[in-house]
């Protein structure tokens, strides 16, 4: 039933806020859904959610520091002649072996090290691509065991664990068998970082802050990166460096974890409100405010016993998804706008990497270079929307890479091909970040984790093709480029925009209150 307000066109609150009101059960009791007692009671962002996103956040600097090891672990090292045979200008693999030598020594790299040049260098592809896969089949084990009984902290703490074990056992491989095995264990794990510590961090947030803090946590990402490429100058042995950028999930573990708090959205859904209320009290302490007596949490879809109390645990697996036409829409869009992105991410990030110029500052320039990119893309975000970003930020690095796919790579247009590819990657890290805000939104509580893990599976899927089609010549990439930015933002025509909605924590909450709106609106939307 609508109030006279609503008829009237007097409801200044935003049309889906509308359809989760507070719920009187008993005389003196308020029962609320998390967003409402964030925004009523607690803050939406103040001191605790603060402290609790930078804790949970370092996270993604672990993430960058076991991914991108591998520019610095596997590079080609520098060679000399030391030989009568020796012909500068000629290919190492024309001449006799001891006619030339490795600069820094056969330790400072794996090619080095074991010989992976020549007809061997397809195993160094072959590493990379397997981490990838590793990451792959993390992402959806991980997704689903934190919406599970592991939760979010408790999948977090495990895949640390096991980053920081593989990591450091990779530092002995004795050969590159074992090198290959423990790498893609490595990326077992390091596939559930990123979407657990992400979900981790924003659940608490309220949703007029949660876009923007969403955003900023790929600033975590890009600094690691940044930080990585320091210490891979100090420690120039590939041994060494595996050890001292694995540490840091040990540190991680013992320092950091302990501080961090599980989601109050998980306790929610698993039927634990008395933990939930506990931390929804410490939040509103923590920031200077105070939630009333009488005042608790209820799902959205009021899955409520006898007594009132929603106390009974909610689940959600990636086969509810799609049961429901609506959920498995999303996903499908989402996975493939996800694949589309990461191979031109991915592939501008290799194709940058072809300036020739010092390794170290070059993966240094390209981490920061990306910073400006997501601080352009989060003072947007809450102005224009999730939807019309995800369509500009792909359709404006398609152009670029149109640029970059039309001219001439010789003369002074060489220059403009890599200006191109630096623009159409700087458009694509804004819609990489985005999409985990975007896709965290669209789904509920109870299966968020297990569609992000779905999205990060088809990122790795296209993360492994890059190098691919990187090979494929100079000008050809770019075309690729280009298509897949066209596609994906076209996809996105396709979502609906969930700026200032709630986090609906059940499958049901979320369809009753779509179907609500679209209803209230005429409107049909995936």
């Amino acid at each position: 039933m609508e109030s006279p307000d609503e008829r009237n066109g007097n409801d200044v609150r935003q049309p889906l806020l509308q359809k989760i009101p507070a719920k009187k059960e008993a005389e003196g009791e308020e029962r609320l859904c998390i967003d409402e007692m964030l925004q009523r009671y607690c803050g939406e962002f103040g001191r605790w959610q603060l402290k609790h996103f930078v804790l949970t956040c370092i996270g993604w600097a672990l993430e960058a520091f076991h991914t991108m090891v591998m520019i610095f672990a596997d590079q080609e090292p520098e060679w000399r002649c030391v030989g009568s045979d020796c012909r500068v200008g000629s290919s190492y693999c024309d001449m006799d072996s001891s006619s030339w030598e490795w600069t820094a020594g056969k330790g400072s790299s794996t090619v080095s090290e074991w010989g992976l040049i020549c007809g061997e260098k397809y195993k160094v592809g072959l590493v990379q691509a397997l981490f990838f896969a590793g990451c792959m089949i993390g992402a959806g084990v991980f997704g689903h065991l934190s919406d599970s009984k592991l939760g979010r902290k408790g999948s977090l703490t495990v895949v640390c664990i096991i980053n920081a074990i593989f990591g450091i056992a990779t530092a002995f491989s004795p050969n590159y068998w074992t090198y290959v095995v423990l790498r893609f264990l490595t990326g077992f794990s390091t596939g559930g970082v990123g979407l657990t510590a992400f979900v981790l961090a924003t659940e608490p947030i309220g949703p007029s802050k949660r876009g923007v803090a969403g955003m900023s946590t790929f600033y975590f990402f890009s600094g690691g990166i940044a930080l990585l490429s320091g210490i891979a100058y100090v420690f120039r042995s590939w041994r060494e460096l595996f050890i001292v950028s694995s540490l840091p999930s040990l540190l991680f573990l013992l320092i950091v974890i302990p501080f961090i708090s599980e989601s109050p959205r998980w306790y929610l859904v698993r039927g634990r409100v008395d933990e939930a209320m506990k931390l929804m009290h410490s939040i509103a302490k923590t920031n200077g405010r105070h939630v009333p007596a009488g005042v608790t949490l209820a799902l959205d879809d009021d899955m409520e016993n006898n007594n009132g109390e929603t106390n009974n645990a909610v689940e959600g697996s990636l086969k509810d998804v799609f049961l429901s036409p609506l959920m498995r829409i999303r996903l499908l869009i989402t996975v493939s706008i996800s694949f589309t992105v990461s191979i031109v991410y991915y592939g501008l990030s290799l194709n940058v990497v072809n300036l020739k110029t010092n390794l170290y500052l070059n993966v240094f320039v390209n981490a920061v270079s990306e910073m400006p990119a997501f601080a352009i893309t989060a003072v947007l975000l809450d102005k224009y929307g999730r939807k019309p970003l995800s369509i500009g930020t792909q359709w404006f690095s398609c152009v670029f890479c149109l640029v970059g796919f039309a001219v001439w790579g010789a003369g002074p247009w060489k220059s403009v091909r890599m200006v191109s590819g630096v623009l159409g990657i700087f458009g694509m890290a804004g819609t990489y970040n985005l999409l985990f805000i975007y896709i965290a939104e669209l789904f509920p509580t109870v299966v968020r984790n297990a569609a992000l893990g779905c999205a990060t599976q088809a990122a790795q899927m296209g993360a492994i093709l890059a190098p691919f089609v990187v090979v494929l010549g100079e000008e050809l990439p770019f075309g690729v480029f280009a298509v897949c930015g066209l596609v994906g933002g076209g996809l996105a025509f396709y979502l609906p925009e969930t700026l200032n909605k709630p986090l609906y924590d059940t499958m049901s909450g979320m369809h009753e209150a779509e179907s609500e709106s679209n209803r209230g609106r005429g409107e049909v939307i995936c």
